[in-house]
């Protein structure tokens, strides 16, 4: 078997039979004009680093530049990507926050929690108000933005075990949501080493 990606002019696969990477590489440069670059160790703004047995992926240097880009530099890090007890609801009257700017912050967030569920769960309610921002869904999202800069380094730890688990959490808000009244509930999968459990995988339904 092997997976190839294609993002514009650009192409990572991989397989489990190493011989056909030669094939399939030798078959495309003789199609198109295209360059190897061996080993894969960046990609869209994401780093891996890769050993015999390990992959560890991490959007590190991406995450660098939003805080740039932000205005972070200054800012305390937090442990937590979400204040305790907050609860975010649609505004009630005009607001001082630009769309496009909080638009812009986050789209980036979302593009991070491609190598970092854990932020998930502070990015999926601030999505929720793109098109008429206040001061409170700024601030949360400012909020794990502070978060980012405490974490910088953390990725996904991918590791080959034959002896590996998968184990499955599950929770409910029970509507919580203040503007639907609706329930998002939450799925988190573990699967690797039992003493490893990773990496983490998190996705989030409405209902």
């Amino acid at each position: 078997m092997l997976l190839a990606c294609l993002y514009v002019d650009n192409i990572i696969f991989t397989g489990n039979k190493p011989a056909m990477f030669k094939d399939f590489k030798r078959s495309m440069i003789q199609e198109f004009e295209m360059t190897d670059i061996g080993l894969m160790a960046h990609f869209l703004g994401i780093e891996v680093a890769q050993r015999k047995y390990e992959i560890f992926i991490s959007p590190s240097g991406y995450a660098k530049e939003i805080l740039k880009r932000y205005g972070i530099k200054n800012y305390n890090p937090v442990n937590t990507a979400v204040d305790s007890g907050v609860e975010l609801k649609k505004g009630t009257k005009a607001s001082d926050v630009d769309p496009t700017y909080y638009k812009s912050l986050v789209g980036s967030l979302r593009y991070l929690t491609c190598a970092r569920p854990d932020m998930l769960y502070g990015v999926r309610p601030i999505s929720r108000y793109m098109e008429t921002p206040n001061q409170s869904h700024l601030y949360a999202a400012m909020r794990i933005l502070r978060y980012i800069k405490g974490t910088i380094n953390d990725g996904l730890f991918y590791k080959s075990t034959d002896n590996f688990s998968f184990v499955g959490y599950s929770d409910s808000d029970w509507v919580r949501d203040l503007d639907e009244r609706k329930s998002t509930t939450e799925f988190t999968f573990f699967m690797g080493e039992v003493s490893i459990l990773t990496p983490v995988v998190i996705s989030s339904a409405s209902m």
